[in-house]
């Protein structure tokens, strides 16, 4: 980015310091890492204020820094430091965001869901890039804050910018939608991500509503076609993504391996192929498709940047392992929704004799955890030939498949990751094809690691 300082003078209550000369080429709120030419933006958590570390971000490039008014300012510092004074730095860092969109114009699309929003924002920058500049959320910046920092991330000259939107309690979506105000607006699908929070998932569809609060009046909404408390939904500016009948873009003719899919829009030539796993992942797909055709991107160069996607890691994440093995590791995050849709991109590997889940614990879940996770089992049969559960929640998974008395299932229960390495790699063959799924903060990825003998992987 570039900007000259005196264009954010609108957004404060004073200045100090030498405003008028100073351009800045970037906003940093990490005084621990270099920032040359940025922006300080000084943010006061429950154990620390930013504010304390200003000297330390100006040792790493910093030229000027937001400050609010009220907080001293440190006896060091040069009266000529450009300081821009304002209430509150998180709402002046929201301003300032919505100042930068307005100045560089780009289309802007956000993507929300409980489910798939890394992956689609994936593909649609895949499928995009391929005919604009192009930018989007990098990492897990899909907050209050992350937001309005990846906008003030791009280059001056971006055409398109791909915002992710996350949320765990009402008002946050619509929130970061009013601040961005898209052009096209993405919900991936309902799942019971946050349930714990929002009580439902009539709850959640609410919630990931919200992202209309901000969208152009000529916006586009995309959705799941086939979520049923989105089918309320109609309008000449909605779109419905997936299998059903009632669906304005339409999946058919899909075929599918362990290198990803083939499959077509209904009324259309063309044969897309995907080199993703999981029948959900093609819907995800089709989003960024209806996305290519409003920015009037031809059908090849959609089809061509699909084919070169380069996915965030431990999404469906394909290597070859120990003995041949094949990997998949998906422990990025986890949901019942999400579980489920992983097992069954599992069941639909036909080459493999030996398919096995090894399944961990899920958060945020709220009072009715137990029984999303039991539920999970319902998703699980004799296609399936070895479920190892992991951890206090991840145990009720392997309780529940033991209950339906398939004997072709081997089920194993571990409390702790570290237990069940042995069990893992003693299933680990040429004909073994293994899924590991668990939320983040059970690490799961962790146990993977021994196995893979080569790290470029299949398919990655």
């Amino acid at each position: 980015m570039r900007l000259e300082l005196k264009e954010l003078t609108g957004i404060c209550i004073s200045t100090t310091g030498n405003i008028e000369n100073t351009v800045i080429q970037g906003v940093t709120k990490d005084s621990r890492q270099p920032s040359p030419q940025s922006l300080y933006i000084p943010i006061s958590g429950e154990k620390f204020d930013g504010h304390n570390f200003v000297m330390q971000a100006i040792e790493q490039g910093a030229v000027a820094s937001l400050w609010k008014k009220g907080t001293p300012v440190p006896e060091e510092l040069e009266s000529s430091f450009p300081l821009l004074f304002v209430d509150d730095t998180v709402e002046a860092l929201q301003k300032m965001a919505k100042l930068y969109l307005k100045k560089v114009k780009p289309v802007v699309i956000g993507v929300t869901g409980s489910n798939g929003k890394t992956t689609t924002k994936d593909l649609l920058e895949a499928v995009i890039s391929t005919t604009f500049k192009t930018h989007k959320t990098q990492g897990n910046y899909n907050n209050h804050i992350g937001l309005p920092l990846t906008i003030l991330s791009m280059e001056n000259d971006t055409e398109v910018i791909i915002l992710e939107m996350g949320m765990s309690n009402f008002g946050e979506i619509s929130l970061l939608s009013k601040l961005s105000e898209p052009d096209l607006a993405i919900v991936t699908n309902i799942g019971e991500s946050h349930i714990e929070y929002l009580g439902s998932r009539e709850g959640i569809a609410k919630a990931k509503l919200e992202i209309k609060d901000g969208l152009k009046e000529s916006g586009l909404l995309i959705v799941d076609g086939d979520e049923p408390l989105l089918q309320h939904l109609s309008s000449h500016n909605v779109l419905k993504c997936g299998y059903g009948e009632d669906c304005t873009v339409k999946i058919v003719n899909q075929e599918g391996d362990e290198d990803g899919f083939t499959f077509e829009l209904e009324g259309e030539n063309m044969v897309y192929s995907l080199p993703l796993l999981g029948t959900h992942n093609v819907k995800n797909a089709a989003y960024a498709i209806a996305v290519g055709h409003y920015l009037n991107i031809e059908d090849s160069m959609i089809n061509e940047g699909l084919k070169n996607l380069m996915l965030t890691n431990m999404r469906l994440e394909k290597y070859r392992g120990l003995n041949g093995a094949l990997l998949i590791n998906d422990a990025y995050n986890a949901s019942p929704t999400s579980m489920a849709a992983a097992i069954e991109a599992v069941k639909a590997l036909n080459n493999y004799k030996r398919k096995v889940v090894v399944l961990g614990d899920m958060y945020e879940l709220g009072p009715s955890e137990e029984e999303m996770h039991r539920g999970v089992a319902k998703h699980i049969d004799d296609t399936i030939t070895d479920v190892i559960a992991i951890g206090e929640k991840g145990k009720w998974i392997g309780e529940e498949v033991l209950k339906k008395g398939e004997p072709s299932i081997n089920v194993a229960i571990f409390t702790k990751k570290e237990e069940a390495s042995e069990a893992v790699r003693s299933l680990l063959s040429q004909e073994a094809v293994v899924l590991f799924k668990a939320s983040r903060g059970l690490a799961l990825e962790t146990i993977i690691k021994p196995f893979i003998d080569d790290v470029q992987g299949a398919g990655k």
